[in-house]
């Protein structure tokens, strides 16, 4: 949903400087002027500017951040505030800008750098349509770099784009904090590198190139370059049980979630009591890492006895890497970074291929033709003499098929090789900028030759047509461009990933023929946030569908591209839109989801109408595909993910341990005070009469607490002026952070025994502290001011200015009354971590909610006629509405009763708020190697080891590609099935004729069902009546299902058993064509 501004019912006043810099930026906007009067005087609000990430300059006065969080913030949650800091103040240079050139641009001007200088002396011809999608026809003869430069800089008005179009020289490249060739020759490379190798400070320097279905990539960052962070990992922590007194010393931990730890790990300890040597903040090493438990190297029998308690936590060490120069690397190249190990003796042969193309382009004056024999045997003669060349170097055998295949399709740039490989190189250049990942060391070559028409390709086949495709047929030929062009697709999702397979399917003219179609759709609109990855959107489409912004600009890259924008969510709501004819008629389908229940539905889809599926996903610097192809391989839901692990209601309620019970408690309590209980309030007042009889047919305790919330609100709780929502709000403070605490703690002392004789506060349990609430305290102010300006927001009560200043607010504050509280005998406070629920059961439960609703009926008649309250729903990327400091203000004042350490508000944003982390190039990547897989479905006739399935890690670098699983085959008899397979009859039957039908297969059907209804069951002596009923009939009249006009079929159940041994046989859907 759209960000929602915040309504403010008073003019800001100037006298005072607002709380925080979410303030400071609100007040800008309004062009009001501030007083340095009270600039932040106090520490505690220099504290809170840089747990907030604000700038703050010499005079101490803030200062809006580089970054745009509002824009940056999935990226923030990949990357770190750090690491931006570095990007945003690097220059880049690119030089290059055919299709891989204008990928990484792409991408790096996303990311958000400094800025980006475009180097390319060549002008664009009708070849480069098919991998640049910022060319058009019309740029046809422009110089290249030209040509980008302005819908370059339509991606991000913070990044610089410039371009250079003469000859450059080494001494240009002094300007840059990284430099990247996309067609740099050999010997340019050589002089390049070794003046970036030892410029003063090292200018990092990669070589990259895409011919055809083969790629290269160089990486030389200097003779000593640090990696600050190697995987981007959160530190792996632990909570110690015990720690032993030897030498080395055992450590075990609380066996409620497995360590993370490897042996030679480093580690630091904290809170240990006891033993305490252990908390000096010293480094110490793993020696054997166990599932709940590690070795340490430490001798021990010398410390204090260890008493309880203890976190141990993952110390993250710089690493520093020494590149060689591009020159020794050629002679001694090192291992290289493997991709598919059935493709073990590739990347050696792809390092001799790639010299031998750079010399024959020098000796030739161009590339190797496409399907030039003699081109082809020159291009093998010369790498078999480079390869003589290395002496007891060389390869023993030399693929002459391989080198043909490379030979072949050489000059072409593919735009799905681009879009992957400038993913990959992106990502090099974020990590030579920042030292954020560890950088490719030094070499990696990729080749995707199984992407190939499996039958053989004549010179006449890749013969160029003068068209923008020409690149394309000099690899493929042109039977399967025209299979390209005439195809039917379906891509379900259009965010980043729908955005990027837009393009690469508008480049390489999938459905641009006559009689093709390509659907898109999307039910959600554009927020900011999508901006820095969603690239086919601009900050003036905000608020626009997804889906039809998508396909206009897809049509800009490719006015041949006949396609169609839904609105819908493909769901089963919607299968009148996606019916039975749509799905029969598309040829594949391209999942571009962000969730499993989406990818589930289409994967069911899928196999139903048995329709090849493209899957892929992201997780900030991961990627995965997975090709899901008709009887060849398994479907999606074959295999899952186990379910993300949830912490018990009790631990999140009255007993965290880490900031994401804080923050979980949080979002749950922002969401029962601000929109479910004004719903509730709202449903009452609507309905009085039909509220009181659902509560009271429910009856019980869930039913009685939502009506006393319901009562506090309108009775004791509400609110008439924005002093009233400053008197909640503090009251709220005193009741969440220091009254719970303290009755929780009466409950169970600290040194409570629990009925084992074990400590009730043993780990991972912390030992709450009640806090005492100052408004000298900005982290207490500032939970108030968001709070009672929610509160206010609620009961449609106008905020004043003043709101926003710590004095004054200090001041509404410090007027509150707070009555004392002494803790209960007999509280119930759950710690059964198998409960589902915090409200206890009462035998009196239904009298209670009589009285209750008859308080409440009472308390309406004083509310003023026809009011109403205003729901406040929860919108984590409006940094205007105060929503994310509530959360983070009560998280983290939970934390501070725990002394579990505290998150700025942007940590908090990403966990409270299940923001996915997300990065351009690891989306590119993805959707680059999907496409891949796409030439062979739409090809026809691969076989299932020419399909590859690959989880990539941008951050490590790893990249792994296999075959996929083949689907489980059910036998019977002379029969067998898989997932894929329905049994089709035809015939509108009765349900005696269905049973017959399955008898002469040998099964005798024992239930028959459709949905969750049962149509047949052979124990029920009365459904012999429905013997003679048709099936569709029974279906309807039983499972209340109506048959919709575009349906010819209804699908059954049907559980059998085989009709000689008895043994239970699991059976295909089985289909009724009655129509």
């Amino acid at each position: 949903m759209l960000p929602r501004k915040r309504s403010v019912g008073a003019v800001v006043e100037e006298d005072r400087e607002p709380i925080a810099e979410e303030a400071v930026q609100k007040k800008a906007k309004r062009d009001c002027s501030v007083s340095s009067e009270v600039a932040g005087s106090s520490a505690m609000e220099e504290e809170n500017n840089r747990a907030n990430g604000t700038e703050v300059d010499a005079n101490g006065n803030r200062k809006r951040s580089e970054i745009d969080e509002d824009l940056h913030s999935r990226q923030l949650a990949v990357y770190g505030r750090e690491t931006m800091r570095r990007l945003v103040a690097s220059n880049v240079l690119i030089s290059g800008l055919q299709g891989l050139g204008a990928e990484i641009a792409k991408n790096l001007v996303l990311a958000g750098v400094k800025s980006i200088t475009l180097h390319d002396e060549g002008d664009v011809e009708l070849w480069d349509l098919s991998s640049n999608f910022f060319f058009s026809e019309d740029d046809i003869g422009k110089n290249r770099a030209l040509a980008c430069v302005l819908k370059l800089q339509e991606l991000n008005n913070a990044v610089t784009v410039s371009t250079l179009t003469g000859t450059l020289s080494k001494e240009q490249l002094s300007c840059f904090q990284a430099v990247v060739f996309t067609d740099l020759s050999l010997e340019k490379a050589i002089e390049f590198d070794d003046h970036c190798h030892n410029h003063q400070p090292s200018i990092p320097f990669i070589r990259c190139e895409v011919r055809g279905l083969f790629g290269s990539v160089f990486c030389d960052f200097g003779p000593e370059f640090t990696v600050f962070d190697l995987d981007g990992e959160e530190p792996h922590t632990g909570i110690i049980a015990s720690i032993s007194s030897d030498n080395p010393a055992l450590v075990s931990c609380v066996d409620d979630e497995r360590l993370e730890f490897q042996d030679g790990d480093l580690v630091v300890f904290s809170e240990v009591q006891g033993m305490t040597e252990l908390n000096d903040g010293k480094p110490r090493k793993i020696k054997s890492a166990r599932p709940y438990s590690f070795i340490l190297d430490e001798d021990t029998t010398q410390f204090g006895a260890y008493k309880k308690g203890g976190i141990v936590t993952q110390i993250k060490e710089p690493k520093v890497l020494r590149f060689r120069t591009l020159r020794e690397a050629l002679v001694e190249s090192g291992d290289f970074l493997l991709s598919d190990f059935s493709k073990f003796g590739h990347p050696p042969l792809l390092h001799l291929a790639f010299q031998a193309l750079d010399k024959f382009r020098y000796e030739m004056g161009r590339f190797p033709v496409a399907g030039s024999e003699d081109d082809a045997q020159k291009l093998i003669s010369l790498v078999i003499s480079i390869n003589e060349s290395l002496g007891d170097g060389k390869l023993e055998e030399v693929d002459k098929k391989l080198l043909h295949h490379f030979a072949n399709g050489c000059k072409a740039i593919l735009n799905p090789m681009a879009a992957m490989f400038g993913g990959i190189v992106g990502q090099e250049v974020v990590k030579a900028c920042s030292g954020k990942f560890h950088p490719l060391f030094q070499f990696f070559y990729f080749d995707s030759v199984e992407s190939l028409p499996p039958e053989p390709l004549e010179p006449s086949d890749v013969k160029p047509l003068n068209c923008r495709y020409d690149a394309q047929i000099s690899v493929f030929g042109s039977k399967l461009q025209k299979k390209l062009e005439e195809a039917k697709v379906f891509i379900v999702g259009s965010g980043a990933l729908g955005c990027e397979f837009l393009k690469n399917l508008a480049l390489m003219g999938v459905c641009c023929g006559q009689k093709s179609k390509l659907n898109i759709t999307d039910d959600d609109v554009i927020e900011k946030s999508n901006l820095s990855r969603q690239f086919l959107f601009r900050d003036w489409n905000i608020g626009q569908a997804k889906s039809t912004v998508a396909a206009s600009a897809a049509v800009s890259i490719n006015p041949s591209l006949h396609i169609e924008a839904f609105q819908n969510r493909a769901s089963p709501d919607t299968e009148n839109v996606f019916d039975d004819a749509f799905w029969e008629s598309t040829d594949v389908v391209i999942n571009a989801l962000d969730n499993v229940t989406a990818r589930m539905y289409i994967d069911a889809r899928c196999v139903y109408f048995q329709k090849p599926l493209l899957e892929s996903g992201t997780l900030g610097a991961k990627c995965n595909t997975q090709m899901v192809i008709p009887h060849l391989t398994e479907n999606y839901g074959a295999s899952r993910d186990p379910p993300e692990k949830q912490a018990p209601m009790c631990t999140v309620h009255s007993f965290p341990h880490n900031i994401d019970h804080c923050l979980t408690w949080a979002r749950s309590e922002f969401e029962g005070l601000l929109e479910k209980t004004p719903n509730e309030v709202n449903a009452f007042l609507s309905n009085p009469s039909a509220y009181a009889s659902a509560l009271k047919s429910q009856g019980d305790a869930q039913a009685r607490d939502l009506l006393d919330r319901v009562l506090e609100c309108l009775d004791k709780d509400r609110c008439e002026t924005f002093q009233d929502c400053i008197n909640w709000a503090r009251l709220r403070f005193e009741d969440y952070f220091s009254n719970r605490v303290k009755q929780l703690t009466f409950t169970f002392p600290e040194d409570a025994i629990t009925s084992t004789g074990v400590p009730f506060w043993s780990a991972p349990k912390r030992f709450p502290r009640p806090l005492e609430f100052s408004s000298g305290d900005l982290g207490h102010l500032h939970f108030v001011m968001a709070a009672s300006m929610l509160r206010a927001e609620t009961f449609g009560i106008p905020i004043p200015g003043w709101s926003k200043y710590p004095k004054k607010l200090a001041d509404a504050v410090d007027k509150v009354i707070v009555p004392e509280f002494q803790p209960k005998t007999g509280v119930n406070i759950v710690t059964d971590e198998k409960a589902t629920s915090l409200s206890s059961v009462s035998v009196d439960d239904a009298a209670v909610i009589n009285d209750l609703l008859a308080k409440l009926e009472e308390c309406a008649k004083k509310l003023p006629p026809g009011f109403r309250m205003n729901p406040v729903q929860f919108e984590k990327d409006d940094d205007t509405n105060y929503h994310m400091d509530l959360i983070a203000g009560l998280a983290n004042m939970r934390a501070r009763n725990y002394s579990i350490p505290e998150v700025d508000k942007l940590k908090a944003k990403f966990i409270a708020g299940r923001i996915i982390p997300a990065i351009a190039t690891a989306t590119a990547m993805a959707t680059g190697l999907v496409c891949l897989e796409l030439y062979k479905v739409l090809a026809g006739g691969h076989k299932v080891e020419d399909y590859r399935n690959t989880f990539a890690n941008l951050a490590l670098p790893l990249f792994s590609m296999a075959e996929p699983v083949p689907p489980n085959v059910m036998k019977h008899r002379d029969m067998s099935w898989t997932i894929w397979d329905r049994w089709i009859v035809k015939g509108d039957l009765t349900l005696r004729e269905l049973l017959r039908w399955l008898k002469d297969k040998g099964l005798n059907a024992y239930s028959i069902s459709s949905g969750t209804s049962l149509l047949y069951n052979s124990m029920f002596p009365r459904h012999n009546n429905r013997m003679d009923r048709k099936v569709v009939d029974l279906i309807k009249e039983v499972a209340k299902v109506e048959v919709p006009p575009y349906r010819r079929h209804v699908d059954v159940v049907v559980a059998c058993e085989d009709d000689k041994d008895g043994d239970d046989v699991d059976i295909p859907l089985v289909s009724i064509y009655f129509r």
